[in-house]
C-alpha cells in the first residue's frame, strides 16, 4: 500500500511511509497505513462522538437540519479530500486532520470559546485549536500504554494551523516555517465550509433576507451563475444551488492557485514545503478579498444577529456559572479530574472538563448545580 501511494502521489505530498512517527513507539499495523490508523482512532474517540451535540453557530437542538460540530467536521473532511485529490496530495492525512480539528471545541460554539477564554484569562487562556491538541495528546484515555491517541507527528502538526512557527520532532532538526501541504489545506477548507454552510443555515433559519444577500459579492456572483444555468430555479431549491456553486468556485480557485504556487516554487518534497516562507495553498488575490468581505458580512448579519447572539449569550452565562461553581467546590469534578488537578492545577482541570462537555450536558449540569446551590442561578 505504501508503494502504491508513492507511485500515485506527487513528490511534494506527505507519504505515510515517511511519517516522522508517534511520540510513543508502536508496531506498524498489518493492513492500515499510518494516517489511516490515525483517522480510525479519531473517529472512534469519545471526543469525536460528542461533536454531535456541540453548537456550530445556531444553538444545538434549535433545528433538525442545522449544522453541528460533527456535521461541520465531516463536511470539512469532504472538501479537504477533494482539494488533496486534485493536487495529488495525501487524502488520508488531509481527512484525519479535518476530522480532529474541532475535537477541542467548547460547548456553544465560538461564543462558548470566548467565555471559557475569559474564565481562563489569568490562568493560561483557552483556544479550541490548542485544546484539540490536548485532547489527542492527553485527555483521551482509550489506550493503556500511553495518554491520548498517540497520533502521528503529521496529524498533530495539522492541528496547529494557527501557529506561525512549527517545532521539529527532535532537537537535532532545524525549525521550519510551514507545515505539510495537507496541513495547509486545513485553514482554507475550514473557511470554505463555514462560509458556505453558515450562509446556508442562516437562510434556512430565516435571519438573512434577499436584500441582504444581494449586498454580498460572493453570493451575487453565484446567484447570477445559477440563474444562467437554471433560469426557472426558485426557492427553496435556488439557494441550495447557490451554496453549491459558492463551494465549487472556492475549491476550484484554491486548486488552481495552489497548483501555480507549487509549480512556481518548484518544491520536490514534503520537507522542501516545510522550508517555504509562506503557505503554498492559497486563494487567488481576488477571492481572498471577496472572502474577507464575506467574513465581515457573516459577523454583521449572522453571528451577531439577536436570534443567535442572545440565545448564545444566555447559554454562555450558564457556562461561566458552572465554571465558577467547580472552582468553588472541586469535589464536583469526580475522581479522574481530581487526579489530573494535581498535575494541571485547578483552573486548567476545570477548563478541560467543561471544554469536553456537550451543550446538552452543560445545560443539565447547570440545572443540577442550581438545584443544590441556588446562588448560581
Amino acid at each position: 500500500m505504501e508503494a502504491a501511494e508513492r507511485f500515485a502521489l506527487a513528490p511534494f505530498a506527505q507519504k505515510s511511509g515517511d511519517s516522522r512517527g508517534r511520540k510513543y513507539s508502536e508496531s506498524p499495523h498489518a493492513y492500515r497505513m499510518e494516517f489511516q490508523r490515525d483517522r480510525a482512532r479519531i473517529i472512534h474517540s469519545r471526543a469525536f462522538r460528542r461533536l454531535e451535540y456541540k453548537t456550530q453557530v445556531f444553538l444545538n437542538g434549535t433545528g433538525d437540519h442545522l449544522r453541528t460540530r460533527l456535521t461541520h467536521s465531516i463536511e470539512v473532511a469532504s472538501i479537504r479530500r477533494t482539494i488533496a485529490r486534485a493536487l495529488s496530495l495525501n487524502e488520508d492525512l488531509a481527512e484525519a486532520i479535518a476530522l480532529a480539528h474541532d475535537l477541542g471545541h467548547s460547548p456553544f460554539g465560538h461564543s462558548g470559546e470566548e467565555m471559557l477564554a475569559e474564565c481562563m484569562r489569568d490562568h493560561g487562556g483557552f483556544d479550541h485549536n490548542g485544546q484539540s491538541l490536548r485532547v489527542v495528546e492527553l485527555l483521551e484515555n482509550a489506550y493503556p500504554d500511553f495518554p491520548g491517541l498517540n497520533l502521528t507527528f503529521e496529524v498533530r502538526e495539522g492541528l496547529r494551523k494557527h501557529q506561525a512557527f512549527y517545532d521539529p520532532p527532535t532537537l537535532a532538526e532545524e525549525k521550519y516555517r510551514s507545515p505539510s501541504l495537507e496541513a495547509q489545506i486545513a485553514n482554507l477548507a475550514d473557511e470554505i465550509t463555514y462560509y458556505s454552510h453558515d450562509l446556508d443555515d442562516a437562510v434556512d433559519f430565516e435571519i438573512l433576507s434577499v436584500a441582504q444577500l444581494e449586498q454580498n459579492a460572493v453570493w451575487q456572483r453565484s446567484h447570477r451563475a445559477v440563474l444562467g444555468r437554471y433560469p426557472d430555479a426558485r426557492e427553496p431549491e435556488l439557494h441550495k444551488l447557490i451554496i453549491r456553486d459558492i463551494i465549487d468556485v472556492q475549491v476550484q480557485d484554491v486548486v488552481a492557485t495552489s497548483a501555480q504556487s507549487i509549480v512556481g516554487d518548484a518544491v520536490q518534497s514534503a520537507d522542501e514545503v516545510r522550508k517555504q516562507e509562506a503557505p503554498l495553498i492559497r486563494y487567488s488575490d481576488d477571492l481572498f478579498e471577496a472572502n474577507r468581505e464575506l467574513r465581515r458580512f457573516l459577523y454583521q448579519n449572522v453571528y451577531y444577529h439577536p436570534r443567535v447572539a442572545k440565545v448564545n449569550q444566555r447559554a454562555c452565562e450558564m457556562l461561566r456559572k458552572v465554571f465558577e461553581s467547580y472552582i468553588a467546590d472541586p469535589s464536583q469534578l469526580g475522581e479522574t479530574a481530581a487526579k489530573r488537578r494535581e498535575v494541571e492545577g485547578l483552573h486548567r482541570t476545570v477548563c478541560d472538563y467543561i471544554a469536553g462537555m456537550t451543550d446538552r450536558y452543560l445545560l443539565e449540569e447547570h440545572a443540577r448545580l442550581a438545584e443544590f446551590a441556588p446562588k448560581i442561578q
